[in-house]
Order: structure tokens, then sequence, then C-alpha cells
């Protein structure tokens, strides 16, 4: 008897769903997953029993739960509560499988069906599908209506009528890389780096369980119909090793999987965090740790999940347009309607970066060196007949000019960790901001091209006026720190640094509210929630690791064999350590002020040492390193 992995939308009705589970008596319990503004999923074990004597209610008014107990900070608050859980009728249901726990009669593994919920509050859809969901339905009909007022759109992508176009579709994907290791094995930070170094690791063949576990994985993907197109080795990580007893130890790798895009955005963001428990449940099976931390290893590389966008038309003919793709590849970049897209992205990054990057661990990847997009800049390519790619900006163009249907964008900012139903909504209002500015401006592909192509100081009739937009260069390399932060803007970082370009930039808040795809109180609600995050995560986590790390660097030379350097450094190294956390009755310490300023609500301060305590402790870490170098014994 052959597992059920997925339950498509045109069998979501009582009679086909009793006769499913009947002949899938393996699946023994329902979940509604709705996903919070942290993007967390809800997950509750309800027996298969009740649901199906109950299917007509469960599908309509689903199931309630304490709204207090997610992220929907000011929304469902602690005396008001009560929170619906509302099936998805519109997308796959899949089945998660316990294989640690085999059914009695089938002798199959217990099954769980997931179904994808909305989140209501005071009859309002509040979570984070509902968002995704608005925020599609609002493109798609605006972008209709763009075409419509504006012939010209139509001519520049070779479409001959706007009766030709059946609907617009919405192409969108997610690339995940995680790092995966043996438990309880720690971190050698210069052995990684030199194996970064040397490019030693990525794309090399995978072997032993990590290659069994990455396998397996691909083959339950394709089970479950998410089409992968590839797993692979990441820059990060360090060759395993052999044990006696023939078994990989000593593992700590970095890995890539892709799958294809879809047309449905909820369905995107579904099938990524379905994959997440897939990895996580194969690779603990064969004794691998998982973590999909932005920056699980400090001084390495840090795990990315960019995002591609594309935008077609369906013709009624049954062919497609691809609305971002020139009719001469060979001439230009982009269409009218693709610039656009890519200038709204870029002009209004600062309000949308809080959607997309909202934890330290976010901000401690977006750092240069590590190939992490930290300026806000795009590249087109050295020339559209030839299409290059530059990895150091934050928005790549992708593009193929023998396969138009590749044109897309791709955000290259998100972690594996970035709410993916907020960071595509968000990305979705501000690309329909530049479309409708492009559109209404009148110019050409090649105006356009000159347009986000201009130097700092010239003016433009939608970017802002002393910031540079384009750069074919890398961007690490070639500029400065100051220079980039004059160019680029300065990126923020901390949590509280990017929550506050929400009020720097506030008159263009309204792209985010355009459609009703977020409201006043949503926005508030992801400020909120961002700081009671960050305040929590800081005081309670990242103060507590860094009292470890400096507890742990400890004085190692002997007296038979120190030398005057040795003691040069330990002076050095035990003054940083006093700086950091050593408080007396006239000081405070780095991390005793950064307390302070936690209780006294001063998150200015609080950000500004964060920064500083960052710092130095990497200093600290740098300097110890060097200080073991020199000792016969460590």
């Amino acid at each position: 008897m052959k597992l059920l992995y997925k339950i498509p939308p045109q069998e979501h009705n009582c009679d086909s769903l009793k006769k499913i589970l009947k002949d899938h008596s393996e699946v023994k319990f329902v979940s509604l997953m709705g996903i919070d503004l942290g993007g967390n999923a809800t997950d509750e074990k309800i027996p298969i029993n009740i649901f199906i004597d109950d299917m007509e209610d469960f599908l309509e008014f689903g199931i309630q739960t304490d709204g207090s107990s997610v992220v929907l900070h000011e929304i469902a608050t602690l005396n008001n509560a009560k929170l619906d859980i509302i099936p998805d009728l519109n997308v796959n249901w899949f089945i998660d499988y316990n294989y640690d726990l085999l059914d009695e009669e089938t002798n199959l593994p217990v099954g769980t069906l997931i179904i994808p919920s909305f989140l209501i509050h005071e009859n309002k859809r509040v979570g984070s599908r509902a968002i995704l969901e608005r925020a599609f339905n609002f493109f798609k009909k605006s972008v209709m209506e763009l075409l419509k007022i504006h012939p010209h759109l139509l001519e520049n992508v070779g479409i001959d009528s706007i009766e030709d176009i059946q609907e617009i579709e919405l192409t969108s994907a997610t690339e995940l890389e995680f790092w995966v290791k043996t438990p309880e094995d720690l971190a050698n930070i210069e052995k990684l780096h030199t194996s970064q170094a040397l490019k030693e690791q990525y794309w090399q063949r995978t072997s032993g369980t990590v290659r069994t576990a990455l396998e397996k994985t691909i083959i339950k993907m394709g089970r479950y119909g998410f089409q992968p197109e590839m797993g692979h080795k990441e820059v990060g990580g360090v060759r395993s090793k052999i044990g006696v007893d023939g078994r990989t130890n000593h593992v700590m790798e970095q890995l890539e999987i892709d799958w294809k895009h879809t047309n449905k955005a909820l369905q995107t963001a579904d099938n990524e965090l379905f994959i997440r428990r897939i990895v996580e449940d194969t690779f603990h099976r064969y004794g691998l740790e998982v973590t999909f931390r932005a920056k699980p290893i400090e001084g390495v590389a840090g795990s990315g999940k960019h995002t591609h966008l594309g935008v077609s038309a369906k013709l009624k003919d049954g062919s497609y347009r691809n609305l971002f793709a020139p009719v001469k590849l060979k001439e230009d970049f982009l269409s009218i309607l693709g610039y656009g897209a890519l200038m709204g992205i870029l002009r209004n990054y600062e309000i949308i970066n809080p959607f997309i990057n909202s934890s330290i661990d976010a901000f401690n990847r977006l750092k240069p060196g590590f190939e992490a997009p930290v300026c806000v800049v795009t590249s087109l390519g050295h020339s559209p007949e030839i299409p290059s790619r530059n990895r150091s900006v934050l928005v790549c163009l992708v593009r193929d000019i023998l396969k138009p249907m590749a044109t897309r964008l791709e955000v290259r900012s998100p972690n594996p960790f970035s709410n993916t139903y907020l960071v595509i909504s968000s990305l979705y209002q501000t690309m329909l901001d530049g479309m409708i500015a492009a559109a209404e401006s009148g110019k050409s592909n090649r105006e356009l091209e000159r347009e986000i192509s201009k130097k700092a100081g010239e003016e433009s009739f939608y970017l802002d006026k002393d910031r540079v937009y384009r750069s074919e260069l890398n961007v690490f390399e070639h500029f400065t720190k100051e220079e980039r932060d004059k160019l680029f803007g300065v990126h923020p970082a901390t949590p509280w640094e990017n929550i506050q370009n929400l009020e720097k930039y506030k008159e263009r808040i309204a792209i985010l509210l355009r459609g009703n795809v977020m409201t006043k109180d949503i926005i508030n609600s992801v400020i909120v929630s961002t700081i009671d995050k960050w305040t929590n995560e800081l005081e309670g986590r990242v103060i507590f690791d860094n009292v470890q790390l400096i507890r742990e660097c400890k004085e190692l030379h002997g007296e038979d064999t120190v030398t005057d350097l040795d003691n040069i450094h330990w002076k050095n190294i035990n003054n940083l350590r006093k700086e950091l956390m050593k408080d007396s009755t006239n000081n405070l310490s780095i991390i005793g002020r950064i307390r302070k300023a936690l209780h006294q609500g001063d998150y200015q301060k609080a950000s500004d040492l964060h920064i500083l305590m960052n710092e130095k402790v990497d200093e600290l870490r740098n300097k110890y390193i060097e200080y073991k170098q020199n000792l016969l014994e460590a």
C-alpha cells in the first residue's frame, strides 16, 4: 500500500476527503497550520475520527485557540485572545509522517494531515497567510489595470491586445540553505574559515550520512510533488571523518536545496515551510542536527534564502509572455514593467527590510565579506547580449536570452528563518509601486535603464537623488565602507535600527497599506514583536553566550614556556574581558550598560552598545586565537 503524500484542492470536499482518509487509515491526526506574524506555524494533534465525524463544521469554522500565545502583539491580547484557525481549501494539504511510529494495522508510519489555515481575530484575517493572499490578489488586479490604462506596456512585451490576456500569473520561489552537523561537535572557526577561503566545499561531492540524508530528502520532496531541482554543498563546512565503526562523524557542512517555482504565492510559502520539516526529520533520522539559523557560526558563511519573483501574462491561446522580459532580449535588459519592479524594491527597501530581517541572527549574517548583501543596489549585467551575475548586490537580475520566461528578480537578503509570507507580500507591494511609476512616466526601456544607472546627485523622477542604485562592480572590494554608506545608504546593524527606518521613511508606509494588504495594526504588531524579540534575545541569549565566551578565554601559558609576547597578548585579552563584563562600583561594563539601558527602555542606547559589544567580542575572539597560536601547549 502506497503512502498518501498530499491532497490537492479539488479533493477538499467532504465526500472526497472521507473516502481518501478511509483508504489511508495510517493518517491518525489532523493539524490546522496557521502562520502568525513571526512566521511560526501552529501545530496541534486532532484525532482523525473527530475531524471526520464533524468535517463540515471543521472545514467552515475550523478550531479556536488562544491568540495571546502566538506572535500577534497588540492584536490578540491577553484580554482579547480568541483566535480562530480556518482551513484554506485552495492550496495543497500535506501528510506529515512519523517514521518512528508505525500504525499497528497497516504497519505504515503514522501520519498527520497538515492543513494550511488562516488566523481570524474579531472576524478579520490577521496572520501571515492572509497578508500574502491579499498582496497576491491585489498585485494581479493592479497589473491588469495598468495594462489597460497604458497600452504601450503591452507592445513593450509583445502582446497585441489586452483582450488576448486570460490572467496575470506571479511566479515565486525560494532557495534553502542550512547547516548540518553531528551532535556535540563544536565548530573550529580557524579550520572552517580556511576551508571557506580555499573554496574546498562549494559544489563538492557529498559523502557518507550527509549524502544519504540529502538524497533521501530530495526523493521525499519528489514524492510530495515539490519538483526538486538540485541539492548541493554550499561554501561553508569542513570535511567529515570516518570512525572505526565505519560511520561518518565530525560532520559540519553547509548545504542548499532548490525546487521548482509555483505560480501561487501562498503555495510557495507553504511548500517551503513543509520542506524545512522534511529536511529536519530526514537528517535527524541519520543522527545529524540541522540549523536554519542565518549565522550559526561566527566568522564563516551564513545561510541565505534567496527569493525569486517574476510576473507573466497567460494568453487565451495558452501561451505566456514574461512581463519583465523585453521584446528584444539582446538589446534591453528588462521591460518597462521589469525596470519599474526593480526600482520599486530598491527605492523602498528600507520599509520592507523590517519584514525580511527581524532578528539578531539575521543581522549577524548581513556583514561584508561573506557574500551577504548589505548595500541597497542592483546589477543588470555587463551587456544585454551576454547575461552576467553580480553576487555582491541586494537584487540580481536573472535572465537568459534564449529563455524569455526565465527573466526574474532575485532578492538575496532573506535568510532561512525570514517569514516568506511577509517577505513576498512586502516585495509585491513595493514592486507594484515602482511599476506604476514607470508606466506613468512614459519612459522607454533605455530611459529607465539610464534612470536606474544614475550617479549620486542626479535627479530622478522616482529614485532618491543622492543615492546610487546600480553597480556592476564587487561593492565590497571596490568601495570603502564610507563610500558604500554614502552611495547606497547606511545598512542597519540591529533590529532596532531596522525598525527605526519605518519612522524615518513613514511617508512611504502608504505603499504597504495599498489594497488593504497590510494595516496600521499589523505594521505596529510587527514593530512591537520585533522589539520584544530583540530585547529578550539580547539579554537572555546573546549576553549569556558572550559571558560564556569571555569566561572561556582563560590564561593558558605556563612559567616554563612563557614569552613577553604571551604576556602582552594576555594583558590585552584580559583588558577586553573586563571592559566587556566586569562591573565596579564606579564603572559599568559594556554588558552592564546594555542591561541598564534595556531595563530603562532606552533602546537606542542599548542598540548602540549592542553594536559595540559585537565589535569587542569579535576582537576578543581574534586576539584569543592569536594568543593560542603562540603557545607550545594549549
